[in-house]
């Protein structure tokens, strides 16, 4: 399935529009990571705990945006976005929305 962030394809044409897809996921802070993350802060430098599990966040909110698509029976979704956000203390909201289409 084509996921992109562009609202065409290069030699394609959308035949049908099916609507707005996504997927979603929440995930919560794990104990022994927030201590590694708390250290690196002091120090400073990229979290890896945490780019990790937002990096796998995405990557299963994708697939979900995806798996919707293909119950619509879409041919690829266009303008491919995502959203973060807080939605309790240490746990976090990973959004990956789009628009299903047809392509001809």
């Amino acid at each position: 399935m084509l996921a992109i962030t562009s609202s065409h394809v290069a030699g394609k044409t959308v035949t049908e529009t099916l609507g707005m897809v996504r997927g979603v996921t929440v995930r919560a802070h794990h104990v022994g990571n927030d201590l590694i993350a708390y250290m690196r802060n002091l120090v400073g430098g990229e979290v890896l705990e945490y780019t990790k599990m937002l990096a796998e966040a995405r990557e299963q909110a994708l697939d979900r945006m995806i798996e919707e698509a293909r119950h619509l029976g879409a041919d690829a979704i266009l303008d491919v976005r995502f959203n973060t956000s807080d939605i309790a203390a240490g746990a976090a909201e990973v959004l990956a929305y789009g628009t299903a289409v047809k392509l001809g």
